[in-house]
């Protein structure tokens, strides 16, 4: 048999009427015979997101009991009942035990009759299974068979030869299984005669492959799509009203909304982790630290860093006074290094925002011809009022060689700053509000950098321990809200070059658009900035 034929399934049973499905059938036929999925308000929509993308690759992290498995049996029925030029293919179920397979083949059977008009027959067979050594192992398994010529298989457990299942495979639980990077080996076997891959699961710890697979998929190391559907979100899509479909009036009467939800979380007991993961998406023991000291470490070098603390009394100055005071120190300071910055290279900048008590980090990376991501200057500013920080950052930004891109923390008070550069600099400066959804969808591709070492930044104790405070909060990676540490200038630090940093390692991952460019010193420098509010970008 050829590594593209399907295994030849052996002794088979009776084939059955869907409508006499085997006890052991029960959990996916436990639906009203005349549900039909495809009717207004049946599916929630996050099921409806599931089923829009059409992508090759697809992940979804989930809670229990959320009605991906569901939606995808949908999805396999109509896949298998089309026609090849209309995108017919076979599907292949995968399992993390044989109930689940069960349960899938028993949706797919009642959508067969429900949506496709198909009396579709289920068998019970062996599933051939042949080794990479030549052995063959033969595996439990269930079909529908479809007059499209297709079928939908649920296998009781993962077979070796995943490349022989050549069509769309749905890896359910895949957090479960025992070896999830086999399943990605066989990816690009698949891909090549059009083949699709499906990876659903809840978490199974944070170490887990299937955590792993995700963190690499948000870093786009892996060209999966991403959805996350926590119980919480289900809930709100109408996740009780489903339940309250398919158990009846008196089910409803006899469990209210609040205490059904009660009553759920409740049985967790004092197992929070465990109710975390199996509801809220965040995988058990996602706590600590996000990088060790030796990762943060190997990513460090010689980068020019330039801090400026100011006095309480220096907000209360005349304004000219102010500006005097800032127009010297960014000469004095930061001239030399922004006059050093290579012409021939893209830059871009993450700026954390802090007016008083922390401080404000700008970080510049520039882009090399290897992609590396290089520091070549950090700024600090504490305590510096808000017209002088913006004067600061416009001196900086103007003199970047290739601005390419920029990302400022519009959280709170950085708003201000964040609009004034996205109206002076246009549609290359993104306003981040630092919320969970963007620590969870940006951070992990930080977090990577540092193990690819594709990254690089200041050798400095502060930049250290800021990178150190990045822990894991509940699943999301940032600096957590409490944490303040006394940086060695003895004020106040809550990991704020790591911010800068993440969010200039953003800024870099953008579609990157390029200015035009003009060396320092081929223009006047008595002209500045700090005397010019008109807008559009000062080069001299």
């Amino acid at each position: 048999m050829s590594d593209n034929e399907a295994p030849l399934p052996i002794e088979p049973v009776i084939p059955r009427n869907p409508h006499e499905l085997p006890e052991e059938m029960t959990r996916g036929a436990e639906i009203p015979a005349d549900l039909d999925p495809l009717a207004d308000g049946i599916l929630m929509a996050h099921q409806v997101a599931w089923l829009e993308d059409k992508s090759d690759l697809k992940l979804a992290e989930k809670g229990r009991r959320t009605g991906i498995t569901f939606a995808e049996a949908l999805d396999a029925t109509l896949t298998a009942a089309s026609a090849r030029s209309a995108g017919g293919d076979n599907v292949f179920y995968i399992g993390d035990t044989k109930d689940k397979g069960r349960e899938f083949i028993g949706y797919v059977a009642h959508f067969a009759k429900v949506v496709a008009g198909q009396f579709a027959e289920v068998e019970e067979f062996l599933f051939e299974d042949r080794r990479k050594d030549g052995s063959t192992n033969y595996i439990s398994a269930f079909r529908v068979r479809f007059s499209s010529g297709f079928r939908v298989e649920a296998l009781s457990s993962r077979p070796e030869n995943i490349r022989g299942l050549q069509g769309v495979v749905v890896i359910d639980e895949a957090a479960f299984h025992k070896d999830v990077r086999g399943v990605l080996d066989a990816v690009n076997a698949l891909l090549i005669w059009g083949g699709k891959i499906r990876v659903i699961s809840t978490h199974n710890g944070v170490l887990s492959p299937f955590n792993e697979l995700i963190r690499e998929a948000r870093a786009g190391k892996v060209p999966f799509s991403i959805h996350r559907i926590p119980f919480a979100d289900a809930v709100n899509n109408g996740l009780y009203e489903r339940v309250a479909l398919v158990r009846g009036r008196k089910w409803a009467e006899e469990n209210p909304k609040e205490e059904w939800l009660a009553r759920i979380r409740g049985s967790y007991g004092a197992r929070t982790a465990a109710m975390k993961q199996e509801l809220d998406c965040i995988p058990a023991e996602a706590e600590g630290a996000a990088l060790t000291r030796v990762q943060i470490e190997a990513c460090m070098g010689p980068v020019p860093i330039v801090r400026w603390a100011c006095e309480d009394e220096f907000k209360n100055a005349p304004e000219h006074i102010r500006k005097a005071d800032t127009l010297d120190f960014c000469r004095e300071q930061l001239g030399e290094h922004l006059a050093k910055l290579n012409p021939a290279r893209p830059h871009v900048f993450g700026e954390d925002f802090a007016r008083k008590g922390d401080r404000t980090s700008i970080t510049v990376f520039e882009i090399g011809t290897d992609l590396v991501r290089r520091t070549v200057l950090l700024v600090e500013l504490y305590n510096v009022p808000f017209d002088q920080q913006r004067d600061i950052l416009y001196h900086v930004v103007d003199r970047l060689p290739r601005l390419s891109g920029g990302a400022l923390d519009a959280t709170g008070n950085g708003a201000y700053l964040a609009e004034k550069a996205a109206q002076k600099y246009g549609e290359i400066i993104i306003e981040v509000h630092l919320t969970q959804s963007w620590y969870r969808a940006e951070m992990p591709a930080y977090i990577e950098a540092f193990s690819d070492r594709t990254v690089l930044i200041a050798r400095d104790d502060d930049v250290l321990r800021d990178h150190q405070a990045l822990q894991y909060v509940g699943g999301i990676i940032k600096v957590p809200d409490d944490h303040r540490a006394k940086g060695a200038d003895g004020l106040n630090r809550h990991g704020d070059s790591a911010t800068s940093g993440a969010l200039g390692y953003f800024a870099s991952r953008q579609d990157l658009h390029e200015y035009g460019y003009t060396p320092a010193s081929e223009l006047d420098h008595d002209q500045s900035p700090l005397a010019d509010e008109s807008g559009g970008r000062a080069l001299w």
